[in-house]
């Protein structure tokens, strides 16, 4: 190299496998950017200009560290960092040698590019935006390729931002090809003969009229230069052709273009400018998390430039995250539906979005015609297609979210799919049509606007109803027999059907429409109801299932289509509507029908929802006769699901019914069995059996003297169950799980977990565990002291699930009435309520509570203005061999400490403490919660009154 150069003016150095651009302080081998620190970098220029001589420490140490004293350990740590990242040494190649003494010397070749074309054919730029939102990642990356990689394409749909990128990425290169940057807006340009010339035209070089390329290559020989070509898409074939050329033939001319299609030529390297982030649906989103996102961001920016004078507020703040989500993050959509706030408000603005009036808004007035508005914005990319590729283009805009290609040709396809095949692909060449991976398929989406644009044409067509038709019998065929039981009995990921969810409440509408096809709208309304089951949609699998019922014809009474129908009305209304008579009617018709039809699958699903009806009705030994039945069908049918299911069934009505041995030990099985299969999850109904066995399995070990160990599994029970997107899973697991704390005396949380069922329940119309949330919250104000409000909250909710039949926890609320009207005095009141509880225990046949309920009509016996010891003596006998029975050891120490005290205060303290220590020491755990303390100091106490007694 020429030491009387100063390489700063040449700007790229090439040694070895690396290249230094030194305006730009970026160090890349091959092409991959090599991290180097930035004393290390000022290190590198210095020596590089005066390669091959050696440069004194202290000149190293002035250059790099100008206005600071440092010890020259300090230059030796940053040689030693830098020789590391060139690796210098390695093979025997060095760069940097310390000559003793004297200081260091870059000895390495160095080679510097030719002189970039002259600063006065500087072509002006558009003008940088004074703010660019969520875009500095990329500007980076397309940076970082241009320089390694010298030809980079940015490529996405209209409005996405990829001319702002590229003009940005021109002026933040400015000072790396010192000035030599051309913009060429090839918008005008609308021959295609005229692309040569016009990129000639705006590097200023004389061109030949009759072939224009062998002359702008002669003047670009030998010229280091960023030429940017934006707005390519109507032009392609010419801009790949000389893009193509200038690659190979110009070799240090660097490319950026800009289309909503790749080039597809040697040498371009495509980088997708993909959608500005938006934030995840969440109902709890705030508006500082909000703001985190590049697209709300964005959105509020653009809102308060069109006079919007409020900041986003918590409550708003999800519905601008769905405006941008419904957007696709598509950077002009958002900036032209922003500009309406002012005049809507956020609210009005989200709800016109369901109208196409926001294709017609006005953007800037500054902006290209064609981004001025939507509408114009998709015009220009309709227009650039041919005209078979416009038909399918509407065809497919009936499709609501993601597609397979199987299905695009099934809406879009003629007699052996191939020209709508290539159309397809042309949709995705032109960014028109969007790709990504669900559940390892391929899967095909538009963005929203570009539907809404293409459902309006399609409106216009002849043919709308005939695609349609094709759409909803494609939907249809989504549910076969095999998709259908597996959603049935079990599906282990529900989540992998959501993405249908959209298609089908499409085909439904559109079925049941005027113009529409019932009998379609009957076989997928059938077909598609585990879906909505078992994503909790329970309102929408009523209405459509009703609509079903409605429009089934005559010939097909008495068949599967019907029995599908009545039992996804039936299950869906017992959840909204509780457990009606209608709900109990429909459900033993359908399994009379499916016994009739043989179908055992339907026979199985049936008697899982005839026991969660009796269970959820409080009869609770006819649920568990059902459930036994379940387990010899589930059993005939072999599947591993069912079988597992059945099993967790079984433990749930054992438990309920009083048998918490037998209630553990199927509960226990079936996680065995679930682990043996691999089995993650068995869902039915829109709930996990998994996480309802986990809460009976807490329950049980509870009350078979193992508080601590279920504790835990209540805990993992509500967190299994915040993990599922299933509402009515997580409802159940906190209305069940909140007793089990209150029993071990975990009291910390459990008022937050009651808030927390509540507002879940009534955000999902969960209706009977929104009432149980309410009643449990009684419960509690009870225990804590506020016995009249408690009560009173009580008595309400009481009322509710009485009106919906729910009466599972109906005996524990009567029993939890019953020590609220106790301790508001109200003695014959409560003597009444626990009266009624055990009533309802006897006429049930017997709960798992009864020993509980025994134990509190002693204590209320005991605390009335005339005590009864007596009755309350046989009421506590009574409950220790009920709890005996029931092998329930918490319910039995409970009353033994109610019947030790009892008998103490009767002088007999010696049988008290011999019956009380003999249930004691039946634990090998949790001898720090509640009972166990309270039994330990009565133990103690009753030990020192024994003593006292000898002595006397």
């Amino acid at each position: 190299m020429d030491a009387s150069g100063d390489p700063r003016n040449y700007e790229i150095l090439s040694f070895g496998p690396f290249r230094l651009a030194v305006a730009e302080r970026l160090l890349v081998k091959g092409d991959a950017p090599v991290t180097v620190g930035g004393r290390s970098l000022d290190i590198l220029i210095a020596l590089i200009e005066q390669a091959g001589e050696v440069v004194s420490t202290q000149d190293l140490l002035k250059r790099v560290w100008p206005d600071v004293t440092v010890e020259e350990s300090n230059l030796r740590v940053h040689v030693a960092h830098l020789r590391k990242a060139l690796g210098d040494g390695l093979d025997g190649i060095r760069y940097i040698i310390n000559v003793c003494g004297r200081g260091y010397s870059f000895v390495a070749p160095v080679v510097r590019l030719p002189s970039p074309i002259p600063t006065n054919s500087y072509q002006k730029l558009p003008p940088l935006l004074a703010r660019m939102i969520g875009r500095d990642g990329a500007i980076s990356t397309l940076r970082s390729q241009l320089i390694c990689r010298r030809f980079v394409s940015i490529v996405g749909p209209g409005g996405m931002g990829k001319t702002t990128a590229a003009v940005a990425v021109a002026h933040t290169m400015r000072e790396e090809f010192s000035n030599a940057v051309f913009f060429v807006d090839l918008l005008a340009v609308t021959d295609a003969a005229q692309v040569a010339g016009a990129v000639g035209s705006a590097l200023g070089c004389f061109i030949r009229a009759q072939d224009p390329v062998p002359s702008l290559l002669a003047s670009l020989a030998g010229k280091r230069l960023l030429l940017i070509l934006d707005n390519c898409e109507h032009v392609i074939e010419p801009v790949a052709t000389l893009t193509e050329r200038l690659f190979g033939e110009a070799p240090l001319v660097h490319l950026l273009t800009t289309s909503r299609e790749a080039l597809r030529v040697e040498g371009e390297t495509i980088h997708l400018l993909p959608p500005l982030d938006s934030p995840l649906e969440d109902d709890e989103l705030t508006a500082a998390q909000a703001l985190t996102s590049p697209a709300v961001q964005l959105f509020m920016e653009r809102a308060s430039a069109g006079g919007y004078p409020s900041t986003l507020k918590d409550g708003e703040a999800p519905i601008v995250a769905e405006i941008c989500r419904r957007l696709d993050g598509i950077a002009l959509a958002i900036e032209l539906v922003a500009s309406r706030v002012a005049a809507y408000g956020i609210q009005g603005t989200a709800d016109l979005l369901d109208s196409r009036f926001e294709l017609l808004w006005q953007g800037r007035r500054s902006a290209l015609p064609r981004h001025q508005t939507l509408c114009a914005m998709l015009d220009w990319s309709y227009d650039l297609l041919s005209e078979h590729e416009k038909t399918v283009l509407c065809k497919l805009s009936v499709f609501v979210g993601p597609f397979t290609f199987e299905g695009a040709l099934a809406v879009a396809g003629e007699a052996g799919g191939t020209e709508a095949a290539a159309a397809v692909a042309s949709l995705l060449d032109r960014s028109l049509l969007w790709t990504s991976e669900l559940g390892g398929t391929i899967h095909y989406r538009m963005a929203e606007t570009t539907r809404t644009y293409a459902v309006a044409k399609l409106a216009e067509s002849p043919s709308e109803q005939a695609v349609r038709r094709h759409h909803a019998l494609h939907c249809t065929s989504l549910f076969g027999l095999d998709a259908l039981r597996a959603a049935a009995l079990g599906d282990r990921d529900m989540s992998a059907w959501t993405p249908h969810l959209g298609n089908v409440r499409a085909a439904l509408d559109w079925s049941f429409s005027s113009a529409g096809d019932p009998g379609i709208g009957v076989e997928l309304a059938g077909r598609s109801a585990p879906l909505f089951l078992g994503l909790s949609l329970l309102n929408e699998c009523e209405h459509w299932c009703k609509r079903g019922l409605a429009a089934l014809p005559e010939v097909d009474r008495d068949t599967k289509r019907e029995l599908a129908l009545r039992e996804g009305l039936a299950i869906s209304s017992m959840f909204i509507r509780g457990n009606t008579d209608e709900v109990r009617t429909a459900l033993v018709w359908g399994l009379h029908l499916a016994e009739a039809l043989g179908d055992r699958y339907h026979q199985l699903r049936l008697l899982t929802g005839l026991n969660l009806f009796l269970v959820r009705s409080g009869d609770f030994r006819a649920a568990l006769a059902f459930a036994e039945r379940g387990a010899t069908i589930a059993d005939a049918v072999g599947d591993p699901d069912c079988i597992v299911m059945a099993e967790w069934i079984l433990g749930v009505s054992h438990h309920l019914a009083g048998d918490q041995a037998a209630a553990q030990c199927h509960c226990e099985r079936g996680f065995e069995l679930a682990a043996a299969w691999g089995l993650v999850r068995v869902d039915c109904f829109g709930y996990d059996h998994r996480v309802r066995a986990l809460i009976i399995l807490a329950r049980a070990l509870w009350l078979r003297g193992r508080p601590e160990r279920g504790c835990e599994v209540a805990h993992q029970a509500i967190e299994e169950a915040t993990g599922r997107d299933q509402p009515v899973t997580l409802c159940i697991a906190l209305a069940y799980m909140i007793p089990v704390f209150r029993w071990t005396g975990e009291v910390d949380g459990v008022e937050g977990r009651i808030e927390r069922l509540i507002a879940h329940a009534a955000k999902h119309s969960v209706g009977p565990c929104h009432a149980i949330g309410l009643a449990l919250k009684g419960e509690f104000l009870i225990a804590r002291g506020e016995a009249g409000t408690g009560v009173q909250l009580l008595l309400r909710a009481m009322a509710t699930l009485r009106a919906e039949r729910y009466q599972l926890e109906a005996t524990g609320f009567y029993r939890a009435l019953a020590d609220g009207l106790a301790r508001c005095g109200q003695f014959e009141e409560a003597s009444a309520a626990i009266a009624e509880g055990l009533a309802l225990a006897e006429q049930r046949g017997g709960t798992f509570d009864l020993p509980e309920l025994l134990r509190t009509q002693a204590e209320i016996n005991l605390a009335g203005p005339r005590p009864d010891a007596t009755r309350a003596e046989a009421s506590l006998l009574a409950a220790l061999d009920c709890a005996r029975k029931q092998s329930a050891l918490g319910w039995e120490l409970r009353a033994a400490i109610a019947l030790a005290r009892l008998l103490a205060q009767r002088g007999d303290a010696d049988r008290a403490r011999d019956m009380l220590a003999g249930v004691y020491e039946q634990f090998s755990e949790g001898f720090e919660t509640t009972d166990l303390k309270a039994a330990a100091r009565l133990l103690a106490e009753l030990g020192h009154c024994s003593q006292e007694s000898a002595c006397g």
